[in-house]
């Protein structure tokens, strides 16, 4: 527990490094080191999507529709709920599909279990983890992630496979579920596996990574690489959209189809059980906000436009897994300065242990994505890719 909280509070400071909001000597010298490993770091990522794109490292051909959906910045972009409307729209089209996800921070086989099947197979191959086939939920958060859980969950009728090796994952998916359709969660840097299609999204709140690779900035390759895309989103709009930033893509990339979307709330849910309660439960609420997020601030603005009016606040890491002790605290901690309800987000919920107490009752918000502009060109794209015209529906 200790190593992680000290992971942890370095991911924090490096962060504030990173952004700027850290002064003084140190950090200043600290920025100069990292610049100088982002332009290595950069030759690395250009010299290796060339020898991708002249064929002299070969990627893999699965034989079937493969779709990415990834991003150039490291950090919530707003991903998951995207996969999800793009997985949810492809199997309502017909298509068997499967979500390919790394399972960021899940639970790795043991040591003991590696060795066993060392002794017994001669080798160390252990296959993907299927967390749902399409028709049951297989793998808690724990062991799946807290991502890929989350998919499975919301996509019954959607295979969802964890693997760092998305190739075996492909095929496991192909062989074994029967899958057509493949999405790469997060594989627009996936070069291993030939994609047919890449979407790209990009966080309107921060667009361009503070301009730099990492480790001086959160970008995981230079941004004129957006040309790859085919499609965009330009994610957490506002109402009115994101006009500058589009123009400022469309030149980054003429052709792609560009839409702008927002992350909607549409209720709240017992972390706890499945009773749903509506948004205007908010309004002059007393909440504390919990969440280990990239961007927290976006869900704690969520809450106060609603209405909540948040007396007390505790932020973690991203991914960072809850104790049963931190949940009591922040209970305990949440009653003394008055909160009447404890609010977090969905992909957090995931990862909440289970807890007996109910003096303070914990929900998480529901959230989806609501397209503002390039909701015809999604779907005419969702048509193309399963072989179909307007005129076949």
């Amino acid at each position: 527990m200790a190593h992680k909280r000290k992971s942890e509070q370095l991911e924090t400071y490096l962060l504030s490094v990173i952004d700027g909001s850290a002064e003084g000597k140190w950090p200043s010298v600290l920025r100069v080191i990292m610049a100088i490993f982002s332009w290595l770091f950069t030759l690395i990522v250009q010299t290796r999507i060339q020898l991708y794109k002249h064929r002299i490292i070969r990627g893999n051909t699965l034989g079937c529709q493969v779709i990415s959906v990834g991003n150039l910045t490291v950090g919530g972009t707003g991903k998951t709920p995207v996969v999800e409307v793009f997985a949810r729209n492809l199997q309502q089209q017909g298509r068997k599909v499967a979500i390919l996800s790394r399972g960021y921070k899940s639970k790795e086989a043991s040591f003991k279990d590696k060795m066993i099947q060392r002794i017994t197979t001669g080798r160390i191959e252990t296959p993907p983890r299927v967390v749902s086939d399409g028709k049951r939920l297989l793998l808690d958060s724990w062991t799946a992630g807290d991502e890929p859980y989350m998919l499975a969950t919301n996509l019954p009728e959607v295979a969802v496979v964890v693997d760092k090796d998305r190739v075996k994952a492909g095929k496991y998916a192909i062989r074994e579920l029967g899958c057509d359709t493949l999405i790469l969660d997060d594989g627009f840097q996936y070069l291993k596996v030939g994609h047919r299609l890449d979407i790209a999204l990009v966080d309107s709140t921060n667009p361009f990574g503070y301009g730099h690779l990492l480790p001086r900035g959160l970008l995981r390759e230079p941004m004129r690489n957006i040309k790859r895309a085919g499609f965009i989103f330009i994610t957490k709009c506002k109402e009115d959209g994101a006009p500058e930033l589009k123009e400022q893509l469309r030149r980054l990339n003429p052709v792609a189809e560009i839409s702008e979307c927002r992350h909607a709330a549409k209720y709240l849910k017992d972390v706890f059980g499945d009773t749903t309660y509506p948004l205007e439960k908010l309004k002059g609420l007393k909440v504390a906000a919990v969440s280990a997020i990239a961007v927290p601030e976006s869900f704690e603005s969520a809450l106060e436009a609603f209405g909540a009016e948040i007396v007390y606040v505790r932020r973690f890491a991203d991914h960072h897994r809850f104790s049963q002790q931190e949940i009591i605290n922040t209970i305990n901690w949440s009653a003394k300065r008055g909160a009447q309800a404890i609010l977090t987000t969905e992909k957090d919920a995931v990862r909440f242990p289970f807890v007996e107490r109910r003096d303070i009752p914990i929900h998480y918000m529901r959230v989806e994505i609501e397209m503002l502009s390039g909701e015809e060109e999604f779907m005419d794209w969702i048509m193309r890719i399963c072989f179909k015209t307007p005129r076949d529906d």
